[in-house]
């Protein structure tokens, strides 16, 4: 496997009448897909939080719309690992419109593998070994 990939439909409220995806949507999407991608693995972020109370949080984000998705049409959205760092876990994303078979936004998100302490800051900590193989399934061939 060299990429993680779910599909989804538009939902309303998620892009304007031009079929403008807002950024933030794009965000959630990504998100989402990355929480459900952790839970495919064994390791939802849920159970990371009450079991080892470290969770990997949003550490920067950079996405650039491309073209359209309107309401309901059919998207599918592709996580790749660009790296896994001793802290960092790096993703590429993607998401074309299947209906147009056009590309709808690209970027990048890196998240933090962080410890949440007492006093509810966070710390970032090493990401476990085997956290860590398991996200080396989700890298590019070749890469």
């Amino acid at each position: 496997m060299s990429a993680y990939i779910q599909d989804l439909t538009v939902n309303w409220g998620e892009s304007d009448p031009f079929g403008l995806v807002y950024y933030a949507r794009e965000v959630a999407w990504f998100n989402e897909i990355e929480h459900e991608l952790f839970r495919q693995i064994g390791h939802p972020i849920n159970k990371m939080i009450s079991e080892d109370r470290s969770a990997f949080v949003m550490g920067e984000i950079q996405f650039r719309f491309v073209g359209p998705a309107a309401y309901g049409d059919r998207v599918q959205c592709k996580l790749t690992l660009i790296e896994v760092r001793d802290k960092t876990v790096h993703w590429q994303c993607d998401a074309v419109n299947l209906d147009s078979d056009q590309e709808i936004c690209n970027g990048t998100a890196t998240r933090v593998y962080a410890e949440i302490m007492p006093d509810g800051n966070l710390r970032s900590r090493r990401i476990p070994d085997d956290i860590r193989a398991l996200l080396n399934q989700f890298k590019e061939k070749g890469a």
